[in-house]
């Protein structure tokens, strides 16, 4: 049999051909988060995650090599002191105060060239929106010591941590909301550019003043391996969001290894072409003052290769920087079965009834975890066809997963 017309894949996913859609990318997998009720950070959080996430090791997937896993990640509130000393011996910066910069680990090209075609228009639109650079730092990982297969290292990105520090007066949302815009912009201008040949290597995993994203085409045990930062006892937060990933019948990338920015996913979204629908259609009409004349570079709001879980994460995303709470996104995008519940409160059901005209629900099999580094939390489907369990202990941890039993808790 001629394998003439295969497409060649080093990374990412091949475009749409025969039976193969990369719009029907969906993936079952493990979720789950450990937090402080309290908001206490230690790094105890952070090895309770990564054991939580490394018990649903037989959630995710891998592919014929063993050690190339479809996908595991990280999301947890942004250390502060941990960042101030990388700056200090990195670059030799004094970071502001927190809140006052961010922290985004960037995926880019392989290629030398390319990658400083990308930080190069990134340190430009920085600088075009105000903002100031205050360094790149290569982020330290250990492929040899996580055993990282032949397949994800094929695949790998060159992944470089970037740190912007805020224009003087800006608010902490006020530049969450500059760091959005600036983050759409490259993201648009890079990976739409046909000059570069990795363009679509090019993602950011995350750029916040509150929450970090680590993650790749790795197994839940490799993730502490292979980032060395997390590994480091000064590594502290008080939640930290874990997934793994089993991508059934799609195809394993770096960029689409979870947590996306703000949210976890497990199942599918049934719903997901009309869910990008109406959004494409909503953009025409679209307005907010607290993007000023920057709304347009935002769209589209979902990029044409987004899975499901990003589609969702993106418009989750888009909501909260227009000034929406993040309980309020949840509950719009995801609905309770609200219109036969004799025994919803009144309150709450004006509350969907309305706002079923502004959002319809994104529906279908799934348990969603999300943060936004200051509240965490979780959803099923209104029909409730996805496992999470969660319990709080008497020590003020709430632990939440796909399954119980995945972090050891004293029954005294």
């Amino acid at each position: 049999m001629s394998n003439d017309n295969r497409v060649p894949l080093k990374f990412g996913f091949p475009p749409k051909q025969g039976l193969y859609d990369p719009a029907q990318e969906k993936d079952s997998c493990g979720v789950g988060f450990v937090a402080n009720i309290k908001g206490k950070p230690s790094h105890q959080i952070m090895l309770d995650a990564y054991h939580l996430n490394s018990r649903m090791d037989h959630r995710g997937g891998c592919g014929f090599e063993a050690n190339t896993g479809d996908g595991a990640g990280i999301l947890m509130a942004l250390p502060h002191s941990f960042f101030s000393e990388i700056a200090s011996k990195s670059f030799g910066v004094t970071l502001p105060a927190a809140g006052q910069y961010a922290v985004g680990n960037i995926f880019l090209p392989q290629v030398d060239a390319e990658r400083e075609t990308c930080r190069t228009t990134i340190n430009r639109i920085i600088s075009e929106e105000g903002q100031t650079l205050l360094g790149w730092r290569d982020v330290p990982i250990d492929a040899v010591g996580a055993d990282v297969g032949p397949a994800a290292l094929a695949a790998q990105p060159r992944i470089e941590q970037l740190f912007i520090g805020a224009a003087e007066g800006l608010s902490q949302e006020e530049f969450e909301r500059k760091l959005y815009v600036i983050r759409k912009r490259f993201s648009h201008t890079l990976r739409g550019d046909t000059s570069l040949t990795e363009a679509k290597q090019l993602y950011a995993c995350s750029l916040s003043t509150k929450v970090i994203v680590y993650k790749g085409m790795l197994t839940p045990g490799q993730l502490f391996p292979f980032y060395k930062d997390l590994m480091s006892p000064k590594f502290e937060t008080h939640l930290a969001m874990v997934h793994s990933r089993f991508s059934t019948n799609t195809f394993p990338s770096w960029d689409r290894a979870q947590p996306n920015r703000f949210m976890s996913h497990n199942g599918e979204i049934n719903t997901l072409r009309g869910n990008v629908n109406a959004m494409v259609a909503r953009q025409g009409t679209a307005k907010t003052d607290v993007f000023g004349d920057k709304l347009e570079s935002l769209f589209p709001v979902i990029d044409a290769d987004c899975s499901d879980s990003g589609s969702f994460d993106a418009v989750l995303e888009f909501m909260l920087m227009s000034g929406r709470s993040l309980q309020e996104s949840v509950m719009m995008m995801i609905p309770e079965a609200w219109q036969s519940d004799a025994n919803m409160d009144q309150q709450k059901r004006d509350f969907y009834e309305f706002n079923s005209a502004i959002m319809e629900p994104w529906d279908g099999p799934a348990s969603i975890v999300f943060s936004d580094g200051h509240y965490i939390g979780a959803v099923l489907d209104r029909n409730g066809l996805r496992p999470s369990r969660y319990y709080v202990t008497k020590d003020d941890k709430v632990i939440m997963a796909s399954e119980v039993g995945v972090v050891h808790v004293d029954p005294a």
